[in-house]
């Protein structure tokens, strides 16, 4: 009977064992080295077909704020236009914000004026989006500075930005349980004039500087289609809504733009609740109690 060499592995020698260990051991490194090569590789590959990073994604325009003189006879007006109030804020007792729906995921906000001092009109736009963080961490690493992302009052994700010549730029996202989700399938007016809001009209005492800021800052995109060379900038993201940027005058009013498949309707129906109408080739606009300018477009 053959006695079975002892391996190097409990002390003892064997250097046939020995080279046949050894060789299978430097055949294994070149493996991983190969094997680490071609890792390597698949990995710059990787890195040349990834796509450029992603800009910034919003779903939308959540709500416009606008200053009111008398919030009672303003309310009034937009439930007349079948708009309905969804909830209201207060501050021991005395009304602060009238939220007044216009689908479930669009608000226009009505702010009392309180003090004399307080300028009537345009307030903000708010836009919403689906990941407020994520959003927020993408303005800081732009050297942009939101402010935290933070609670609000009605229970959504709220974080503010200083826009140009000192505007607030509000950005949301909905959460579950806020006033907004619970109110989703409720207020919608049967007889709304409109159901969207598609776009706003901001005014600017530089409305060329404030192009400029929302479309290298905030990555909004000029649309030549609609305005060659003009003031008109798509909101980033798939909602295919806008922001009009518009040159303060004495005759300029903040806008408000709403969509609507028959434009011929809508003037019937104003007309039949006695409301002035400006009829013009692809729209119908209508002033509210204050001189902004509630605009119908197909």
């Amino acid at each position: 009977m053959a006695i079975p060499r002892r391996s190097w592995i409990d002390g003892t020698r064997d250097d046939g064992c020995i080279a046949r260990t050894l060789k299978a051991g430097f055949l294994c490194l070149v493996w991983m080295v190969l094997l680490a090569a071609a890792d390597f590789q698949c990995a710059a590959e990787a890195t040349r077909q990834a796509p450029e990073t992603q800009g910034p994604e919003l779903a939308g325009i959540a709500h416009a704020a606008i200053r009111v003189s008398d919030l009672a006879k303003s309310r009034d007006f937009y439930e007349k236009l079948g708009f309905e109030e969804a909830f209201a804020m207060d501050q021991g007792g005395t009304p602060t914000q009238s939220f007044i729906k216009i689908n479930d995921r669009q608000f226009l906000e009505l702010y009392p004026q309180r003090d004399p001092t307080q300028v009537i009109g345009f307030m903000h736009v708010c836009f919403e989006a689906d990941d407020l963080e994520g959003l927020n961490r993408y303005y800081l690493a732009e050297g942009l500075k939101p402010n935290a992302v933070r609670r609000a009052g009605a229970g959504n994700l709220l974080f503010t930005m200083t826009g140009p010549e000192e505007q607030n730029i509000e950005y949301t996202q909905y959460m579950p349980g806020s006033k907004h989700t619970n109110d989703r399938g409720k207020h919608l007016g049967a007889h709304r004039i409109a159901e969207k809001i598609v776009a706003v009209g901001i005014e600017m005492q530089d409305s060329v500087a404030a192009k400029t800021f929302y479309a290298e800052k905030l990555a909004f995109k000029t649309d030549a289609e609609v305005e060659p060379g003009g003031t008109w900038l798509k909101i980033p993201g798939q909602s295919g809504q806008m922001v009009e940027i518009i040159q303060h005058t004495q005759r300029s009013v903040f806008q408000l733009f709403l969509a609507t498949p028959d434009l011929r309707r809508v003037a019937g129906q104003l007309k039949a609740l006695q409301i002035p109408v400006e009829k013009h080739k692809a729209m119908v606009s209508i002033v509210d109690p204050d001189g902004n300018r509630i605009v119908f477009v197909n």
